[in-house]
């Protein structure tokens, strides 16, 4: 058994190649020791930032636990989500997500890695495609 007590893990800042605008990535499990291979952050967005556009090898699951965000998958339209929304990308699928132009948003996200990565990422969301 292993116990991360609160506190004891430091919160990161989203990398800017990877993220537009302020990013704070609190780690709840980012790494998983053989054979476990899930791991899981909650990510804090500030009003107008978000991810770039990635995939994950064995899909991902985003969990809001507070304010107002948007999703997108490629070819779709953006979607807004709110506490207690559950969103699911199957694996490979071309997604971004963020907060609301206006409200920060937070998110447990949840992956698996596959072969050592659980994410690709790609190119920045730009603010025509946000639509901010």
């Amino acid at each position: 058994m292993d116990i991360k007590r609160n506190g004891t893990q430091a919160s990161l800042p989203g990398p800017a190649d990877w993220f537009t605008g302020t990013v704070r990535i609190d780690p709840l499990f980012l790494t998983a020791e053989d054979p476990a291979r899930t791991t899981g952050a909650s990510v804090t967005f500030e009003p107008g930032a978000r991810t770039a556009w990635h995939t994950h090898p064995l899909g991902q699951t985003l969990i809001v636990t507070a304010g107002c965000g948007r999703v997108q998958r490629e070819g779709g339209p953006i979607e807004t989500i709110y506490p207690g929304d559950v969103v699911w990308f199957p694996p490979g699928e071309k997604h971004w997500h963020g907060a609301s132009p206006d409200t920060a948003m937070t998110h447990i996200a949840v992956q698996e890695s596959l072969e050592g990565s659980n994410v690709a990422w790609l190119e920045h969301v730009s603010n025509a495609q946000y639509g901010g």
